[in-house]
């Protein structure tokens, strides 16, 4: 796993690398610049003309910085600086001197009608931006990006793009799009999600010298899951029986649904686990068991669950089980709530509540009062507004911050799945998913990482690790997928069955 940052973390790292642990900011600043000149050579011919336009801050020292070494290098360089001079960092004074003295080509934006170039450095803003681009910042940046638009020229960002915030990746106001953004030492929080994800282009973390001992001191933002991790799975005992590998309930289905219950089987299976039990409607055992063999299959009346005898029908289920999955295709009829109470009243196994039991908690909030570390919710944006109350608008602009609310505040494991996936557990630890596509945005695409999390925790894993890990495999799954079948043409069953080989 990889730690990312906010600004202000970013900055506190910074402070301490230079001021506890002693490195001077001119070393950082001068291995960073080298980091940015070494992406631009990637992107221009030999001799091309470089764009530098450089803030007032350290962001815009380092764009300077960079310039000066692209000059050194053979290209035609010109620094545009923008902003107050007066109210220039200490750093980007030197810069400045130094780039002058190896005569730099500079300009101020105000009086600068910039001709043609290759490639434009993009160190307007930095990671401490925190009010919206307006005025002058904003017509530069404007006609910046009308540069990269119809006159095709590259752009590297140095540290983030300008105008996208650090946080949360949100656009203040107006921000150029990059086609690298070189960032330095962590990744920003504002990098992985949408929409400064998509504004960011390439990125590449440079180590410029940041110690991680400062890390330690400051604190991170959330975890990022990576091709190593997925050696947290546990491993097959070679005397292992179909017992010792975990027992899935897959409470799921209803009349015409069976398609839910399958799916989340399926990917329980593939995942790992040893036994899948599927409890469904009537309607849904003769398919199922055409569908999925392997799987036990018991059945309900749905004018059963209302009955007396049917809480101790269920509690026996619950029994048999180590893991319970509890909610893909179950309908929103009332006696999907019933049901759904009877689970999390019953239940003394982990218990991941999806689709119609997210549907069903919304319904009748009293519900979470059943909610303990044990229980991961995983609902997407549309699911997460009827359980929050608030816009679908208001959760994309902080979604970590909408998963650490609503775990903090019921105790669960909180997936929230959008085109970047967040987990958050109660204590509010944090996980943003980078694995996936667009691919995987198809009908049942849920269902899978409802059975993938369930055969994890299977396993034996626990909950918070589960569900970051499974939201992993699935995109891992989901990219497997768009590979075989083209990013149009794959079905939620495919997502499933790839799961094989990316474990």
């Amino acid at each position: 796993m990889r730690e990312v940052v906010t600004g202000g973390q970013m900055k506190d790292v910074d402070r301490d690398t230079i001021e506890r642990i002693g490195i001077p900011s001119l070393v950082l600043m001068e291995r960073a610049a080298l980091a940015v000149a070494d992406e631009v050579e990637k992107l221009a011919e030999p001799g091309a003309r470089i764009l530098a336009v450089c803030g007032t801050g350290n962001n815009g020292a380092d764009g300077i910085a960079a310039g000066r070494i692209l000059k050194g290098r053979g290209y035609e360089v010109t620094v545009v600086l923008a902003g107050n001079l007066e109210h220039a960092s200490k750093e980007h004074r030197i810069q400045r001197q130094i780039a002058e003295k190896l005569g730099v080509q500079t300009a101020v934006a105000s009086d600068y009608l910039p001709g043609s170039c290759e490639v434009i450095v993009d160190a307007v803003f930095g990671i401490g931006l925190g009010r919206p681009v307006e005025g002058a910042y904003a017509e530069l940046l404007s006609l910046l990006q009308e540069k990269r638009e119809k006159e095709g020229a590259k752009v590297v960002a140095v540290d983030i793009p300008s105008g996208i915030h650090a946080d949360n990746g949100a656009v203040m106001g107006t921000a150029l799009a990059a086609d690298v953004t070189v960032t330095f030492g962590f990744w920003k929080t504002g990098l992985m999600l949408y929409p400064g994800k998509q504004y960011a282009g390439r990125v590449t973390a440079a180590d410029i010298g940041f110690s991680r001992e400062s890390l330690k001191q400051t604190g991170f933002d959330a975890l990022v899951m990576e091709k190593e991790d997925l050696k947290r799975l546990p491993g097959r005992q070679p005397d292992g029986n179909k017992g010792t590998f975990g027992r899935v309930l897959v409470i799921a289905g209803s009349r015409g649904m069976s398609g839910a219950a399958y799916l989340s089987g399926l990917a329980a299976y593939r995942t790992g686990a040893g036994l899948v039990k599927i409890l469904t409607v009537s309607e849904n055992r003769a398919i199922l068991q055409a569908q999925l063999p392997e799987a036990i299959v018991e059945e309900y009346r749905a004018e059963e669950v209302s009955q007396d005898a049917f809480a101790g029908f269920l509690e026996k289920q619950c029994s048999w089980a180590d893991v319970i999955v509890v909610g893909p295709g179950l309908g929103r009829e009332a006696y999907a709530g019933e049901l759904v109470e009877m689970v999390l009243s019953h239940a003394y196994v982990p218990v991941v509540l999806d689709a119609d039991g997210l549907n069903a908690v919304a319904a009748h909030p009293h519900l979470t009062r059943y909610f303990t570390e044990n229980i991961i919710i995983t609902p997407h944006i549309g699911e997460m507004v009827r359980l929050c109350g608030c816009t679908a608008a208001e959760l994309k602009a902080d979604p970590l911050g909408a998963a650490r609310a609503y775990a903090g505040r019921h105790g669960a494991v909180c997936v929230m799945k959008d085109a970047v996936t967040v987990t958050a557990d109660k204590d509010g630890g944090a996980w943003i998913n980078e694995s996936g596509c667009s691919a995987m945005a198809k009908a049942g695409s849920g269902d899978v990482l409802t059975g993938v999390i369930g055969g994890l925790l299977a396993r034996g894993m626990d909950c918070a690790e589960a569900a970051c890990l499974g939201v992993y495999i699935h995109g891992l799954a989901g990219e497997c997928a768009a590979e075989k079948y083209g990013t149009n043409s794959i079905l939620a069953g495919d997502l499933a069955d790839c799961l094989g080989e990316v474990l």
